[in-house]
């Protein structure tokens, strides 16, 4: 993916920091034939303009324990619908929350340990108040994932 305002250096230094973001500025310098300092500049600039959002690690869930990613249609009524998506945010299990277009859903995507956990979750979201449908899917095989946009 392409960004118009960005230059094919620094297009350059974020699909190396997408691949492994441990790497040092004079790493990077090498990789993209510039010195240490100018590498520590663009990636400065590209953290105060907002492109670079975080550093962070990702953790694989497989190996971590959680065995089921399971996508969640939520169907809420409108004027709790804030409501429950603050109340999805605080458990553990979600991942993601968006506000999907269409009728008031949300599409939530959430890391459980096996089916009994899956079940329980089920069984609470019956009870909070605002919800009036859910749709559940757990995940069979991933065939293309993203940690970050690809540059």
């Amino acid at each position: 993916m392409q960004f118009k305002q960005l230059d094919e250096k620094d297009s350059l230094i974020l699909e190396h920091l997408l691949n492994n973001g441990r790497l040092s500025h004079a790493e990077l310098g090498r990789l993209v034939n510039l010195t240490r300092a100018a590498v520590r500049e663009r990636v400065n600039g590209l953290i105060e303009q907002g492109i670079i959002d975080k550093f962070t690690v990702i953790v694989n869930p497989l190996k971590a324990g959680k065995r089921m990613s399971v996508y969640l249609n939520i169907e809420v009524q409108w004027n709790l619908l804030e409501t429950v998506a603050e109340t999805l945010l605080a458990d553990e299990e979600i991942t993601s929350v968006y506000q999907m277009s269409g009728a008031p859903h949300l599409h939530v995507h959430a890391l459980m340990d096996d089916q009994e956990h899956v079940e329980m979750y089920l069984k609470r979201l019956q009870l909070l108040e605002g919800i009036t449908n859910v749709h559940s899917e757990f995940l069979i095989r991933r065939f293309k994932e993203r940690e970050g946009i690809q540059i």
